[in-house]
């Protein structure tokens, strides 16, 4: 990109998305491939699909709350605000929400999400052949 820009964002703006969790897109435009940013936000007791992103690395920046967070064959591993998780493409990742509040972070993704390149691997397990 060589134009600045701010982008204003809004509440109103989140979804939920069926992995599990609330999505506001922050910033994802086809003019800056480089990087998308969206707030996730998962409820108490709730965990996200066991899912992958082909062709992105993803990276989570923990806001407020804490959770158990799984990658490929890693341990549950308690993060909690501050906490950076980085999450190579095309590894599984889900995370729960062991706490009494929302947990909200950070997802960034490098190159840009893309849906075509986002996997439910639940689904994709209940799936018959």
């Amino acid at each position: 990109m060589k134009t600045p820009k701010i982008q204003h964002n809004s509440e109103a703006s989140e979804y939920f998305f069926d992995e599990g969790c609330f999505i506001n897109e922050w910033w994802n435009r086809s003019e800056d491939e480089a990087l998308s940013i969206a707030r996730a936000r998962v409820a108490p007791s709730e965990t996200t699909h066991w899912h992958c992103l082909k062709n992105s690395v993803e990276r989570y920046v923990i806001l407020s709350g804490e959770g158990l967070v799984e990658i490929g064959e890693l341990a549950p591993t308690l993060v909690k605000p501050g906490d950076v998780v980085v999450i190579p493409a095309d590894v599984r990742q889900r995370i729960h929400n062991n706490g009494t509040e929302d947990l909200v972070f950070l997802a960034l993704c490098t190159p840009r999400f893309q849906p075509e390149n986002y996997v439910d691997l639940e689904r994709e397990l209940a799936e018959p052949s």
